[in-house]
């Protein structure tokens, strides 16, 4: 797997996870919405931690600086 995230990228993805765990273990949001936002707050961290995110491949896009 080639990254394709830059860090800004990153960082956003692990805040908005961040966000969304404070919102669910807060029970601001619930049942299965509550779900589906944990789910994809744990795809956003793990894309960050690994900095590829296989989404950006199917549409061509590539937020990682260029390696000179």
């Amino acid at each position: 797997m080639k990254k394709n995230m830059g860090s800004a990228d990153k960082a956003v993805r692990i805040l908005i996870a961040v966000a969304i765990a404070i919102l669910y273990f807060g029970n601001i949001v619930t049942g299965t919405l509550g779900i589906v936002l944990l789910v994809l707050a744990a795809v956003f961290l793990l894309t960050s931690l690994v900095s590829f995110c296989p989404l950006y491949t199917l549409v061509g896009l590539n937020t990682c600086p260029a390696k000179r």
